[in-house]
């Protein structure tokens, strides 16, 4: 139970931390107010990291986000085990899928589409550092107009606190690559880009949807 409150501690500094520096431009939401889409189908993402687990390993965590934002949202098993059944298997094939072609399937009102930019740690001289970056687009299955857009990124290196001694900063360095490389860091710190990238609320966040308790009226 202690690791349980532990983790979540953590976390919930975390976001805040990735909350803390919005951007100063203010999104463009017409498009979509005026859909207020309902139901979501989500897409494998598109993988440009060297990580092969990356795109799966962030699929799982995106319903939480949505779901709790407002949206009713495709179980992403079910929808990946139907395209597997029509012979789609990689995400860009299944992101080349036209969106009226989706929503005559699946009967949806929007499409997400994801792409990881990043996902895995990396070794440098002085420290070691997990980070997952995302993108994220939101498309109208009635119009194929885009929605609404963003992007965010996690990284164990908010967490890490500097030292002034340089054989221990190696030393850590050293054992948190391998730590982090055994337990999979990247999964962990792929949630909190999730719920960064798809959670709504704050500055050009998604817009909470219909089902949301905090939606604005």
């Amino acid at each position: 139970m202690r690791h349980l409150i532990r983790a979540s501690v953590v976390l919930a500094v975390v976001l805040l931390v990735g909350c803390a520096a919005g951007p100063t431009t203010v999104y463009d939401y017409t498009k979509l107010k005026d859909e207020n889409p309902l139901s979501v189908l989500v897409l494998p993402p598109l993988n440009e990291s060297l990580d092969v687990n990356a795109s799966y390993s962030f699929l799982s965590q995106v319903t939480y986000p949505l779901a709790e934002s407002g949206y009713y949202v495709f179980p992403v098993a079910m929808v990946n085990d139907l395209f597997r059944h029509n012979g789609l298997t990689e995400p860009g094939e299944i992101q080349g899928v036209a969106p009226e072609k989706l929503r005559e399937i699946f009967a949806a009102d929007a499409v997400v589409y994801l792409k990881i930019t990043e996902y895995g740690t990396s070794y440098k001289v002085l420290n070691s550092d997990t980070r997952v970056s995302a993108e994220a687009r939101l498309v109208s299955l009635k119009t194929g107009e885009e929605l609404w857009r963003g992007a965010a990124s996690a990284s164990t290196a908010e967490q890490q606190n500097n030292s002034n001694n340089l054989v221990a900063m190696l030393v850590i360095a050293l054992i948190d690559q391998v730590a982090n490389t055994i337990n999979n860091k990247g999964h962990e710190i792929a949630g909190v880009t999730s719920l960064r990238l798809l959670h709504a609320g704050g500055a050009n966040r998604l817009l909470h949807g219909p089902r949301s308790d905090y939606r604005a009226h």
